[in-house]
């Protein structure tokens, strides 16, 4: 198990956790491949963790200098984009830079990394907002939310002059639908009349509401209380059968519907996503 070419891997790979995330992956891919052979893929294969944290660090590399005012994303991978803030922040890497969290989770996260927050109430244009998806689709549209905290996610996202998606290869699709749920928040009156109302628009296909319940940070049963949002509100996942054959007209169905506050479509706001697969990292631009 512990030949020369594995310990020279996993050297290699301990790399991941000091040096930026483009750096550790130029150093695998540029050693010789005749001591890797074709071993390489395997040997080298990161866990979900390991692949999140190599986008959250590149974002914040690639994209937030001093003097920036800067969106933090809520959820396990955007954990370490906000992560790699506090740590270039207490090196004086970074100087001068105030945050706005997109939840209460992230909040607490970036006051215990000493990162200065402000508010949209005070800051209403961002230079760039940092966040992982649910779902991407070849357009750069997105599913969010499955965090609970699309509402709070989209204001923030839809101010900044840079929207960048980080995500692992499992969270890109084909189409928007069928492999995750889509959330939307709504407000608790009446809930199983908006739910019906959603169910029964044209767009939705025929996709079931289901009223979230347990932890709002997941989509998952967890509990039997009602899963409520930071805004104090239901979150009512949409399931569905087959792909979404028009997200545009769907977000605007959803806009219309009485009682809700906000969806999970993040359509046409994607300025660049930054991808963690098996063979590297790789961008799509919008």
């Amino acid at each position: 198990l512990f030949t020369s070419q594995n310990l020279m891997l996993r050297a290699l790979l301990l790399l991941s956790l000091v040096l930026s995330p483009a750096t550790a992956f130029h150093t695998l891919r540029s050693a010789p491949q005749r001591a890797f052979g074709t071993s390489l893929k395997m040997a080298t294969k990161l866990t979900q963790d390991e692949l999140k944290k190599m986008v959250g660090y590149k974002a914040v590399d690639d994209h937030v200098k001093s003097g920036m005012v800067v969106g933090l994303g809520t959820g396990s991978t955007a954990y370490f984009a906000v992560e790699r803030v506090g740590q270039k922040l207490a090196s004086g890497e970074l100087t001068d830079i105030v945050a706005i969290p997109t939840s209460i989770r992230t909040k607490e996260q970036a006051e215990s990394l000493n990162i200065p927050l402000v508010t949209l109430d005070t800051h209403s244009r961002l230079d760039v907002a940092i966040d992982g998806a649910d779902l991407v689709d070849p357009a750069l549209n997105l599913v969010k939310g499955g965090g609970g905290a699309l509402f709070r996610e989209k204001i923030v996202e839809a101010s900044a002059d840079k929207f960048i998606v980080i995500v692992d290869q499992s969270k890109i699709v084909d189409a928007l639908g069928p492999a995750f749920p889509l959330p939307i928040e709504c407000l608790p009156f009446c809930i199983e009349h908006t739910m019906r109302n959603l169910e029964a628009l044209p767009a939705m296909q025929g996709a079931k509401a289901v009223l979230r319940r347990g932890s709002s940070a997941n989509n998952q049963v967890d509990g039997e209380e009602i899963a409520i949002s930071d805004n104090q509100c239901y979150l009512v996942d949409m399931h569905f059968d087959e792909p979404i054959k028009d997200p545009v007209a769907l977000a605007d169905q959803i806009n219309k519907v009485v009682g809700t506050v906000e969806h999970g479509l993040f359509v046409g706001m994607t300025t660049s996503v930054i991808i963690a697969g098996e063979d590297g990292i790789t961008v799509k631009d919008a």
